[in-house]
């Protein structure tokens, strides 16, 4: 199909202007002559496939594929939408223009519209976070209709639904800003209809999009569906801002670790792409910059599930900074190629120094993009990146969820898992990190993995095995932890599910990384003696009962890793432990204020007798324990036969807290012994709901949340960071805990939960304490 000619796109310029109430010119002069509004992206030319383009967000980007040249929505539900992220409107006194040719595909029990979105924003108006907001001012047709804002008017002759063109048209007018709507024929030079309204112009604010069925309410088998295709954006009302583009390459991850074997130092890198076509390039080329000069490495190619790319390279010259840069080639339809690059740094292995650990957590998409927590982590700059888990809900980005089949499963994870990348992308450019799946990562409320068996039934949770097809949890695997170092036994487990167990040695330190929920044992192998069987709400119920011979925490292969582990120094001489969460129960209220749990099995500290064998394996390793998934941080030293006999835990804040937990054991009358020096409510020597022991240092309890701002809400709920600097020439270990909503830089002491900054040393984690 041809685009909006150049004769068109003058008329309905100058037939805007005269309802904008200037008067219509006879001509054109040479200084009013203006180029016609330029297509965005490049869908004419681009094979059939799932992902639209690096200008674009598909709102949900399951229910979109480019179709012959054009993008097409899937799905008849409503506010299917197509986000601009290059283009915002910002700019109230300047006027611009857009038009899209559409057609409708299907119809099911009505038509829900075709059309425009503007001013569509977020409460902080920000091109990421706005891709998620409800709002804006729809222009566009309805079953006929014209329909802009909340005005409505009929066409003055039928449009062809298999093929029109839209146009809007916005111009200042005095205090207010005039939109006009313009339906016409491709082939004819007479719009068939044109409707003006004018708005407030901060309503006009925002981020633009196509929408395919206006009303939200819409299910998937009510509306319309419709393709788009020849979009056109102009004018000085946009801020143009090309360095938005995400995609082909969305972001990279790698580590780099020393395998003390011939191989030396091997970096891993994995390069992730959007979901692309059948006849797309299904390579990525690594490049990296010697002596000046570019050398590629050789290129990599796509896991068509997963959408990564994996490089590994042995031999890894450690000891200098090294640009590198990822190249992809896509190949078009008319013979074309465009090349797209993405750049960064493997850094040199930080040695004669502490090494910063950025550790972060559990990502509730209200407070996306998460840029407070984001551009502090620039600011402290870590050597090394670790996120533990939940870098999704199942909630995120809305439009529902799809656990199955693995197709559709797949691809509404990596929609979701994207705006991880969207979000900390340019921190994990530059430095290696550390990324490890939880429970909602796989779509489940909590995971009781059972060594990969399948949940044949139940609540997700609160019932042992997985909920997602095998095939699903292994693109969840891959994407998170596909470019961490070799794991130490790469044997499936059931459902051939995979593992990702293993160590990674960088900057004389080493580090286990475990899976905590895989190979645990199911709640339904107990009695909670409540209605949820992963909840013991009762004060007075014997939690010893819950603690049956045979039951697992890591499960066998991982504590023989670590009992391995431990006895190894190879190469270092000082150990941190990253897994999901804490092994000790330090929350005592959920949801709600008062919403009293006497013990979560959700926890570490289940079940007793396999968290008692972990904490005594982990006294000879001596390491720091580096957690998340409360949502609440906390600062622990586990006991085993007696108090404070082995390891320190640190859980850090979550990133964006959504679920609240709070440690209250004062207000319940738990008893305690050896409170700090410090005099901290709620510290000290306790037994938790399951009868282990745990010191408690420090808390950061949030308040309810009451805020509408999503950041000023985020840093109310205890939301933030943790920043370590582990020191192996001292052997110490100093933790930071800073919260949401500070500046790290500024100095002030209430930029971090109260009992933090602390120092421990390497023999704290072995029982020998210094800390009182």
């Amino acid at each position: 199909m041809q685009s909006l000619t150049r004769r068109m796109a003058l008329k309905l310029f100058a037939l805007g202007t005269t309802l904008f109430g200037f008067k219509k010119p006879t001509s054109v002069s040479a200084s009013e002559k203006r180029e016609e509004p330029s297509v965005i992206g490049r869908w004419n030319k681009t094979h059939d496939r799932v992902w639209l383009g690096e200008e674009f967000w598909a709102n949900p980007m399951e229910d979109w594929r480019i179709v012959d040249g054009a993008a097409e929505c899937q799905s008849t539900g409503g506010s299917r939408n197509v986000q601009l992220v290059t283009h915002q409107l910002t700019n109230t006194d300047a006027a611009f223009e857009m038009s899209v040719r559409v057609s409708q595909v299907e119809k099911k029990q009505q038509d829900g519209g075709v059309g425009f979105r503007v001013g569509v924003k977020s409460d902080i108006n920000e091109y990421r976070s706005n891709c998620f907001a409800r709002s804006g001012i729809k222009a566009g047709l309805v079953a006929g209709t014209m329909v802009l804002g909340n005005k409505q008017q009929k066409l003055s002759q039928p449009a062809n639904m298999k093929d029109c063109i839209l146009t809007l048209i916005g111009k200042p007018q005095g205090e207010k800003y005039a939109l006009t709507l313009i339906v016409s024929n491709p082939e004819s030079d007479k719009p068939l209809g044109s409707l003006t309204q004018s708005f407030p112009k901060q309503a006009i604010l925002g981020n633009v999009a196509l929408v395919s069925n206006f009303d939200a309410r819409f299910k998937r088998k009510i509306g319309a569906r419709y393709r788009f295709r020849d979009w056109s954006v102009s004018g000085d009302a946009f801020t143009v801002s090309p360095e938005h583009k995400f995609g082909p390459i969305l972001w990279s991850q790698y580590t780099l670790s020393d395998s003390r074997s011939p191989e030396g130092f091997v970096m891993k890198l994995s390069a992730l792409t959007g979901p692309l076509g059948e006849k797309d390039n299904k390579e990525v080329e690594l490049f990296i910059k010697q002596a000046g000069e570019w050398k590629s490495l050789g290129t990599a190619p796509l896991d068509t599930d997963a959408w990564t790319a994996t490089f590994r390279i042995p031999n890894w010259n450690e000891k200098e900074t090294t640009p590198f840069k990822l190249v992809y080639k896509e190949k078009h339809t008319d013979g074309t190629e465009s090349t797209t690059e993405r750049t960064g740094i493997i850094r040199e292995n930080p040695e004669g120094r502490p090494l910063r650990l950025g550790a972060l957590t559990c990502q509730k998409d209200y407070g996306f993009p998460y840029e407070p927590v984001a551009n502090n982590l620039l600011k402290v700059d870590p050597d090394l990146l670790y996120f533990s888990g939940d870098q999704l809900y199942e909630d995120h980005g809305g439009f529902g969820l799809i656990r199955d089949p693995a197709g559709p499963a797949i691809l509404n994870y990596l929609r979701k898992f994207y705006m991880h990348g969207w979000a900390f992308g340019e921190a994990m450019r530059d430095r290696p990190t550390v990324c490890i799946p939880d429970d909602h990562d796989v779509f489940q409320g909590n995971i009781w993995g059972e060594g990969g068996m399948k949940m044949t039934e139940g609540s997700t949770s609160s019932k042992g095995g997985y909920r997602e097809p095998a095939r699903m949890v292994n693109v969840v695997h891959k994407t998170c932890a596909g470019h961490h170092p070799d794991y130490y036994d790469p044997t499936p487990c059931k459902q051939d599910i995979s593992v990702y167990y293993g160590d990674m040695v960088y900057g004389g330190v080493s580090f286990a990384i475990l899976g905590d929920r895989q190979f645990k044992s199911g709640p339904e192998r107990v009695e909670t003696g409540s209605g949820r069987a992963d909840h013991v709400s009762d004060p007075n119920f014997d939690s010893s009962k819950l603690d049956k011979p045979g039951l697992e925490l890591l499960g066998d292969r991982q504590e023989k890793f670590l009992e391995h582990w431990c006895d190894d120094w190879r190469a270092h001489n000082i150990k941190v432990l990253l897994s999901q969460t804490v092994f000790a129960g330090v929350a005592t209220h959920h949801g709600g204020y008062k919403g009293y749990l006497k013990a979560d099995l959700d926890s570490g500290s289940w079940p007793q007798t396999a968290r008692n064998r972990t904490v005594r394996i982990l006294r000879k390793g001596m390491p720091l324990h580096v957690n998340g998934d409360q949502h609440l941080t906390t600062l622990s030293q586990y006991g085993a036969d007696e108090q404070r006999d082995s390891c320190w835990s640190f859980c850090t804040p979550a990133i964006s807290a959504g679920y609240p937990r709070w440690w209250r054991p004062d207000e319940v009358n738990m008893p305690h012994k050896n409170r700090p020096k410090h005099g901290r409510d709620n510290t000290g020597e306790y037994i938790d709901g399951f009868g282990n022991k745990v010191y408690v240092y420090a808390v950061g309890n949030p308040e309810p949340g009451t805020e509408k701002n999503r950041y000023d809400l985020a840093h109310q709920k205890g939301s933030g960071f943790g920043l370590v600097l582990i020191d192996p020439k001292t052997k110490t270990y100093t933790l930071n805990c800073y919260r949401f909503l500070v500046d790290v830089n500024d100095g002030k002491e209430s930029n971090q939960f109260p009992g933090w900054p602390v120092t421990l040393h390497q023999k704290e984690n072995g029982g020998n304490n210094l800390l009182g």
